[in-house]
């Protein structure tokens, strides 16, 4: 049986308990466009846009593997990762989803994408940190990032799967949603892999890449991935990676995040596992110009200035302790939570 394209909507589909066909969802986009809430708007725009003659969307990456920029994904190759997600984590028509992430970013978009091909029963809420509250209905499906995850940990009883992406699962989140009997995975992505290509889950080490996905890596040991599906470009990342074989890997850290202090090649997420649970708050690890070193490993720590007792480094090898530390009342952060690690640096000067 052939694949579904773009110019489908799966006869199960159903949008806030209705049926919806594509005349119905276009209808349902001009409302919300002219008379619907804030949440509703770019919900609108991206119906319009998928059900339109473009074969395309453009959209704005996060800059994952460089500087973000406006790049254009074909309509088939979203219905493709759509299916290689169904297969992945087994999930059929008639399934109940809910959408809750900002519609603007690729995830968002996606969880429609996945409706409207698989034939899923979608609600969807606005992008808040809380998108569970007052919500008794049972879920076999939901996309979230780790803030909404932490904020939704009671209601999350009643998810049957949860996949979480956007950034780093922190180690305390990770050991509460351990007790829940909801089966969580972390995702790995970005909006050149029209979202996940991998997940892995809760607590385990590698992440296995779905259906049509293969890897290797390049000479500084960053991630290739191969997607004929979704890419006819090779995807070539910043991220440091350990294979395991080509269908599985282990996330180090960001290529541009490496601190090179006197020759020794510091990578600051694995330090920061290390530091994992013993330093209150948020905090992360990153260089600094140094007279000496060329770059000083340092410390930087969200909240009131306070004293670090020096035994939470005693699992680091000593090029890994920091030689100073910072305070900073709060970070600067992306819309979904993630730390931005050098405009938080720039705020020490």
């Amino acid at each position: 049986m052939s694949n579904p394209t773009y110019h489908n909507v799966h006869n199960s589909f159903k949008l806030e308990g209705f049926h919806m066909n594509k005349e119905d969802l276009c209808r349902v986009a001009y409302s919300f466009i002219k008379e619907g809430e804030e949440f509703e708007k770019p919900v609108g725009d991206f119906l319009l846009d998928w059900f339109d003659d473009n074969s395309y969307i453009d959209m704005q990456t996060s800059g994952s593997t460089g500087v973000p920029k406006t790049i254009r994904i074909s309509k088939q190759a979203m219905v493709e990762s759509a299916i290689a997600t169904g297969d992945f984590f087994d999930i059929h028509p008639g399934q109940k989803v809910l959408q809750c992430l900002p519609v603007k970013y690729i995830a968002g978009k996606l969880m429609f994408i996945r409706a409207f091909i698989l034939g899923l029963e979608m609600n969807f809420v606005a992008p808040t940190s809380t998108p569970l509250y007052n919500n008794d209905t049972e879920y076999d499906f939901i996309a979230m990032v780790p803030l909404q995850a932490k904020h939704s940990l009671k209601e999350l009883r009643k998810v049957k799967k949860l996949i979480i992406g956007g950034s780093m699962i922190s180690k305390s989140l990770e050991t509460e949603l351990k007790k829940l009997p909801t089966e969580v995975y972390e995702t790995y992505g970005m909006t050149e892999t029209i979202t996940h290509i991998a997940a892995k889950k809760i607590g385990e080490k590698c992440f296995t890449v779905l259906p049509n996905v293969t890897i290797s890596y390049d000479d500084r040991n960053c991630l290739v991935i191969h997607a004929p599906r979704i890419s006819d470009d090779i995807i070539i990342t910043n991220d440091l990676v350990e294979l395991v074989n080509e269908n599985q890997f282990v996330f180090l850290g960001r290529f541009d995040n490496i601190v090179n202090s006197g020759g020794i090649k510091l990578i600051p997420e694995q330090i920061e596992k290390k530091l994992a649970g013993k330093i209150e708050g948020r905090y992360f690890v990153t260089g600094q110009k140094d007279e000496e070193l060329g770059e000083k490993l340092i410390l930087i720590v969200e909240g009131e200035k306070r004293e670090i007792d020096s035994a939470v480094y005693g699992h680091l090898d000593k090029y890994e302790k920091p030689k100073d530390v910072y305070f900073l009342s709060k970070f600067k952060e992306t819309e979904n939570g993630k730390i931005m690690r050098n405009e938080t640096k720039a705020l020490l000067a």
